[in-house]
């Protein structure tokens, strides 16, 4: 029958064990590559992503399972999912909101040896917000998505995960904080030590701060700190204009990273000069600017976006041609 073929071409792709990666990178096993997303396209039942850049990120899991590349994912459980779109009597857009029954749903709470759901924490100013995580089985790679629907949590800040893409700059730093700081914090919780840290999109820069920040309580200047972990930072760029790419005002950024520059050993400007973006409206913190600076490893989308990436971003390398 159909349903004896379908479960018979799963178990013999789980016993395949001769996968590309095996054979060619063998080196590679015990050291993941950890792709973080602010969205992830797997299927329409699982409604975390909004286009092209969960789509793609989608996809990079379920090649890298038939290829048995060593990769995890991090990301968020949108407890509201992405909402859909309704055009009201009034002719304009409305968004509804679709809660999500996670009982129904390809996913299972993450848990600790004694059974406890394992949690981590997150520092802003005045409080700490704690993060559960949940795992999805894409093929034969792990994907976590971080949720801050939990106790001892505020209401407040048990809604930051449960919408993709808040339009509130306030919920949007927070959301992008948990993704960068707690994405790191989960895999080091879940026994991880990931080879490669690749962060889809300028969402999840905040990463390169964090794992600058371990290095520093363990005695490393931030100078230090930068050089030892930019090697494995891996950047891919997607948004060809200028306004597509997050900007934070600085006074947003010292209202939710005051805490963050002292552990850095860092004052206040110096944490602003490692994303400053001169725009029109003035200077703001580039997340864009933030990950390209980071990164050893920089790429665009396709050969023609990385011709309108290296216009977009020549001003961060002045002394380089912009075809370098």
């Amino acid at each position: 029958t159909i349903y004896d073929r379908v479960f018979s071409d799963y178990d013999a792709y789980f016993a395949q064990t001769e996968t590309w990666a095996a054979r060619t990178h063998p080196e590679l096993t015990n050291r993941p590559i950890a792709y973080f997303s602010m969205e992830f396209g797997l299927h329409e039942t699982l409604p975390i992503y909004s286009g092209g850049l969960g789509v793609l990120a989608g996809d990079h899991l379920k090649e890298s399972s038939d290829l048995g590349l060593p990769l995890v994912g991090i990301g968020f459980m949108y407890a509201e999912g992405y909402f859909s779109q309704r055009i009201g009597e009034d002719g304009w857009q409305d968004a509804i909101n679709n809660p999500m029954n996670f009982g129904n749903l390809p996913v299972l709470p993450v848990l600790s040896e004694d059974g406890k759901r394992v949690t981590v924490e997150v520092e802003f100013p005045n409080r700490v917000v704690s993060l559960q995580i949940w795992e999805v089985r894409v093929g034969r790679v792990p994907l976590y998505l971080l949720d801050s629907n939990v106790d001892p949590n505020s209401a407040t800040d048990k809604q930051l995960t449960a919408r993709l893409y808040w339009s509130d700059l306030d919920y949007r730093i927070m959301q992008e904080m948990l993704l960068g700081v707690g994405g790191v914090r989960a895999l080091r919780a879940l026994g991880y030590n990931p080879s490669v840290w690749h962060m889809n999109e300028g969402h999840a820069a905040f990463l390169t701060l964090e794992r600058a920040r371990e290095l520093v309580a363990s005695g490393n200047t931030f100078e230090q700190a930068l050089q030892k972990t930019s090697a494995s930072n891996i950047f891919t760029t997607h948004t060809p204009v200028p306004a597509g790419n997050d900007e934070f005002p600085l006074w947003l950024v010292e209202k939710y990273l005051s805490s963050l520059w002292p552990q850095l050993k860092l004052t206040r400007e110096q944490l602003f000069d490692i994303a400053r973006h001169q725009m029109p409206s003035g200077e703001t913190f580039s997340m864009g600017v933030l990950a390209l600076r980071n990164s050893q490893g920089r790429n665009g989308v396709s050969e023609l976006h990385g011709r309108v990436a290296r216009r977009m971003w020549r001003f961060l390398w002045p002394e380089c041609a912009e075809e370098d």
